[in-house]
């Protein structure tokens, strides 16, 4: 590398907030910073290393190759630091209190079997961390909650946070449904079968929207308010349904018709506002959920 090959560590997590985020406005909101820094602070990187990490692309920023193999390293000096930073919060004194989660019901029975949050409280004992279960959006602006583990399209900017995964969802029917009514081939075979989705207060779902689009005219069997409720109604036979992957291909009873659907992709990600990410007990738990990301993602992803 040209120069003295010193480079400082703000300049690795411009780096890793790039590659995790996918853009340097998104990167920027997850440091705290504004665009242009994450810019200007990415560009001095590649300057000192004398090799391109990042190109621009019309969707956000990619991995070069050289950026691709670099990106490992870099993870690995992240979880240094912030081992070093969890020792010095040790050292100073105990984290205490509660850490309200937002996020669906069925993830929290999943959760709870891995073993994270005993292993959480082994490291924290002070630290409690309580569920706020709900399919909608809560506001944490306003105190509904501290963390929240949401998929979906986050239009709140003020949020920030770290992607753990995709969210992919595929449809299913049941094997006494489709003994019955006989198994949708295509897409635009939905409209000729009974369906299940969600009530008129989740209309902006992209399942709803996408519903909507794909069988206009399909009768609706079921309607629910929750994801744990569309996975009862497609399991009762009542109608085929778009399911969570993770969820809907851990039940035996159930047969997916098809999917991935892409129109119905999106991203988990864990998020909270800008002042409670510095406080010590939900810097706390991103650390943590940072160190168990490989357990959390399969419970979400499948």
């Amino acid at each position: 590398m040209p120069g003295s090959n010193k480079f400082q560590w703000d300049d690795l997590q411009h780096f890793l907030a790039v590659a995790h985020q996918g853009s340097t406005l998104a990167a920027g909101r997850a440091l705290g910073v504004d665009q242009s820094t994450v810019q200007r602070r990415l560009a001095e990187l590649e300057r000192q290393i004398g090799q391109s990490l990042v190109q621009r692309h019309p969707m956000g920023y990619r991995l070069t190759e050289f950026g691709q193999e670099m990106l490992p390293f870099a993870e690995t000096v992240e979880s240094a630091v912030l081992a070093f930073e969890r020792q010095i919060g040790t050292l100073a004194g105990e984290t205490s209190g509660v850490i309200r989660m937002t996020c669906p019901e069925p993830i929290v029975n999943r959760i709870t079997q891995t073993g994270m949050l005993d292993r959480f409280h082994a490291r924290h004992p002070a630290l409690k961390v309580q569920f706020v279960m709900s399919d909608k959006y809560m506001d944490l602006r306003q105190g509904d909650a501290d963390v929240a583990l949401r998929s979906g399209d986050t239009d709140d900017g003020e949020l920030v946070g770290r992607k753990i995964g995709d969210s992919l969802w595929a449809v299913y029917a049941s094997k006494a449904y489709i003994a019955k009514h006989g198994q949708p081939e295509r897409i635009e075979d939905l409209a000729s079968h009974a369906m299940v989705g969600f009530d008129d207060s989740m209309a902006k779902h992209r399942l709803s929207q996408w519903l909507r689009e794909v069988a206009p005219g399909a009768e609706l069997a079921s309607r629910s308010t929750s994801v744990l409720g569309l996975i009862y109604s497609v399991k009762a036979g009542l109608g085929v349904g778009a399911l969570p992957m993770a969820l809907g291909d851990a039940e035996d009873d159930l047969v997916r018709v098809f999917g991935p659907v892409n129109e119905l992709t999106r991203i988990w990600r864990m998020l909270t506002t800008p002042e409670l990410r510095r406080t010590p007990r939900v810097s706390a738990f991103f650390d943590f959920v940072i160190d168990e990301i490989e357990t959390l993602r399969p419970i979400l992803t499948g």
